[in-house]
């Protein structure tokens, strides 16, 4: 399916131009997560436990967790994404939440190797990431390094943020098979930063390969503002929460890039346009929840982290969860409109695609 829709660019030769998406599968059940391979395809997770394979025009389930998940509540099968190496050997990491046998929630990252068209061989390689109905962060990817990055939230508790022992609320990174890097911050600990409540969204400039994630601020009763945030990842650095909201100008704690102030976005996921034969090259997209948008943002270089185009589109879709490129240019995404916070179209949730535009 081919859908026209309009965006309004806010850079300095304003100009209304035509920006078309195709649907690639529909009816789908909340996807959290797309992770796509040389090849083309997609792996998918669905919040209720469901590993699915876009392969084509056919959706095919490869493999099925019992995950802690509910309506309306933020746990359940979550991240995505294959290794580096995949077309040698086809490795699948999943970032799921579970219950144990006392009741207590947690969430884990596993290693599964796909065969035969299914996921077999569990390999737990890090557990009793503190989990909860809320804040389970749950963005899995492999960075220019070579390592995996992990993000997750503070299950509701902030002080766990600023816990170091603790691995709520951080961004995590370990090796392909689990063990912590040598060069870590923290001596033997994956911690990679800490003080953040809800991070969803891993991001590498394509020129500098600077760390930006997404945040999810505060909003509702006892805060004036929700200050989403978008921040550029230090080792080692302190991002505030729950200590600062916002930019604090504290020396104890790094700032975030951007914050949305009293505007809400509730970024997801989010992905950095690596294509030089586009115009859109180095550009930050940014899926947005209640922002109910994908957020175009360009920093000005040599920097980058002044803001010089901020422009939504697609606000007709409502919630949207996450967005990656694709090897063959274009950007894809997924809605989240049937988790319980939307309002669903007939045909939600979907997985789309669209092609940003060449330089010529």
């Amino acid at each position: 399916m081919l859908v026209v829709i309009w965006w309004y660019s806010n850079q300095p030769k304003a100009s209304e131009e035509q920006l078309e998406y195709i649907t690639l599968a529909e009816n789908l059940n909340v996807p959290w997560s797309l992770a796509i391979t040389p090849n083309g395809d997609i792996f998918f997770t669905e919040r209720n436990g469901n590993v699915k394979l876009l392969k084509g025009e056919t959706i095919e389930t490869i493999h099925n967790i019992e995950v802690d998940h509910q309506q309306n509540r933020e746990s359940g099968l979550l991240g995505i994404t294959t290794n580096p190496n995949y077309l040698e050997s086809p490795k699948i990491y999943l970032y799921y939440t579970y219950q144990d046998e006392n009741g207590l929630i947690w969430n884990r990252v596993s290693l599964f190797t796909y065969l035969d068209t299914r996921l077999e061989n569990e390999k737990i390689l890090l557990d009793k990431i503190p989990g909860g109905n809320i804040h389970d962060g749950g963005r899995i990817k492999f960075g220019p390094d070579g390592k995996l990055y992990i993000t997750t939230g503070e299950a509701g508790d902030g002080e766990l943020a600023q816990d170091p022992n603790s691995l709520a609320g951080k961004i995590l990174r370990i090796n392909d098979d689990g063990t912590v890097p040598v060069d870590n911050p923290f001596e033997n600990s994956p911690v990679y930063s800490l003080g953040h409540r809800n991070p969803q969204g891993l991001a590498w400039h394509p020129e500098t390969d600077k760390l930006y994630i997404t945040e999810h601020g505060p909003s509702g009763e006892g805060f004036r503002f929700a200050h989403d945030e978008i921040n550029i990842i230090e080792p080692g650095g302190n991002y505030g929460w729950p200590e600062i909201i916002g930019e604090s100008n504290n020396q104890n704690y790094e700032d975030p890039v951007y914050h949305t102030g009293e505007v809400t976005w509730a970024p997801s996921g989010c992905t950095f346009l690596d294509d030089p034969s586009s115009s859109w090259h180095e550009r930050l997209f940014v899926a947005n929840l209640r922002g109910t948008s994908i957020r175009m943002i360009k920093f000005a270089s040599p920097e980058y982290k002044e803001i010089e185009v901020n422009t939504p589109f697609f606000q007709d879709l409502g919630r949207i969860r996450t967005v990656v490129q694709g090897p063959d240019g274009y950007l894809y995404f997924c809605t989240s409109n049937r988790d319980g916070r939307g309002s669903p179209n007939p045909d939600d949730d979907i997985i789309a695609k669209f092609k940003p535009p060449s330089l010529n």
